[in-house]
């Protein structure tokens, strides 16, 4: 079993603290830092945390 527990962030919306595992895709932004987006299960949207 891996333990991937890395908060990433809170959901924008609703302020839920969005886990590494819950990330569905990581991209570089146009200033070289890398950009996270990820599910949100109180949400059930796809956010990027803050």
């Amino acid at each position: 079993m891996t333990s991937d527990s890395t908060a990433l962030g809170r959901c924008p919306d609703c302020s839920e603290v969005i886990e590494a595992y819950q990330s569905l895709i990581e991209f570089e932004d146009g200033d070289g830092s890398t950009g996270v987006f990820a599910e949100c299960y109180s949400c059930d949207e796809v956010v990027r945390p803050e």
